[in-house]
């Protein structure tokens, strides 16, 4: 069963992300659970993430600069941190 994404983790990434970008929407899921015993599996728990994120700072961009916004909003917890995030960023009405 998916894990609300409320640890420490996911609390720091979701307070990036609405730092970084004024999301409208923002739906961060912990799959970790579905990751034990394979490669990337941290026992602490918070290391594969499921992102939708909508937010006008997507506006006119196209998927690569989107990912790279909200890569660039999470830095060193991605390097560290997160082995696996899944993102949907969307512009508002798509």
């Amino acid at each position: 069963m998916p894990d609300a994404a409320t640890g420490p983790v996911a609390r720091e990434m979701i307070a990036r992300l609405t730092a970084a970008l004024s999301p409208t929407r923002l739906d961060l899921e912990d799959q970790s659970y579905q990751h034990v015993g394979h490669a990337g599996h941290d026992p602490r728990g918070e290391s594969h993430f499921a992102l939708i994120i909508e937010s006008s700072a997507f506006a006119g961009l196209n998927r690569v600069e989107r990912q790279r916004r909200v890569h660039a909003a999470l830095d060193e917890l991605l390097r560290d941190r997160v082995h696996a995030l899944t993102i949907r960023a969307l512009a508002p009405g798509e």
